[in-house]
């Protein structure tokens, strides 16, 4: 276990603590979150500023993110960590179950696709990298909404407008969406059957994490192919959660 060094711990509690923040916040609050005495996180957010990590509002005695905050903020996009850190333990999932795989991330209410791996002699799906497709309407959007807030799930889809229609069919109003996400959270993963490409099904599961809206899912010819559902939700929920061990600096302890 590497020693602690309290300074910078403080330090990055801070900006996790403004990041999650809708707007600038008082010092005595950051002092009484990140467990500082009041003078101690004065001289922290002062030294933090110089640096131009957090942003003082004079006006209102308020503390924000600054633009050094923000360019490492540029810097973690550039560098696509998601899909660097699940590169490896999604091929692993394809050669465990011969199946296509892909990641996905929640762009509004669309899901981005930002990583494919394709299992050999497997056709191109539509979901090939950089495509947007409707979140309500697959696998990898549904495990990710049932992850939201009801409250997050209801700005995303306040009324019937918001559905978009693909072939027919899918939940097409926020009653039916949130008796859809009910039961993908009562079974711990979504699917989907001919709802995006018909004869192709999905199952998902979200990888957990605070600041990122990810789900991993794999894809199969349900025309051609009847694979062991229970063997392949474990191996799509155990790839998940290597990810987000990976995403977050945990040793990874779930054998896939």
């Amino acid at each position: 276990m590497p020693r602690s060094v309290p300074a910078a711990t403080a330090a990055l509690r801070v900006l996790s603590f403004l990041s999650g923040q809708p707007v600038p916040v008082s010092a005595a609050r950051i002092a009484v979150v990140v467990g500082l005495p009041r003078s101690s996180a004065y001289h922290l957010l002062a030294a933090m500023a110089e640096e131009e990590f957090v942003i003082h509002y004079s006006e209102d005695r308020t503390w924000g993110l600054g633009v050094a905050a923000y360019e490492v903020g540029l810097g973690f996009a550039q560098q696509e960590p998601l899909a660097r850190l699940a590169r490896v333990p999604l091929a692993r999932l394809v050669d465990q179950t011969g199946h296509s795989a892909h990641l996905v991330i929640l762009h509004g209410s669309d899901v981005l696709y930002v990583l494919e791996e394709r299992a050999p002699g497997r056709p191109p799906l539509v979901s090939d990298v950089g495509v947007r497709l409707p979140a309500h309407l697959t696998a990898s959007g549904r495990a990710i909404l049932a992850s939201l807030s009801p409250k997050q799930v209801r700005a995303l889809y306040p009324n019937r407008a918001a559905f978009v229609d693909r072939i027919g069919l899918g939940p097409q109003s926020p009653t039916e969406l949130r008796r859809l996400l009910s039961e993908t959270r009562r079974r711990g993963y979504a699917s989907e059957d001919g709802e995006v490409t018909p004869g192709f099904a999905s199952l998902a599961a979200a990888i957990e994490s605070t600041t990122i809206h990810a789900s991993v899912a794999v894809t199969f010819d349900a025309r051609r192919t009847t694979p062991d559902e229970r063997r392949l939700v474990l191996a799509v929920q155990a790839t998940a959660a290597e990810i987000s061990d990976r995403l977050h600096g945990r040793r990874p302890h779930r054998n896939l």
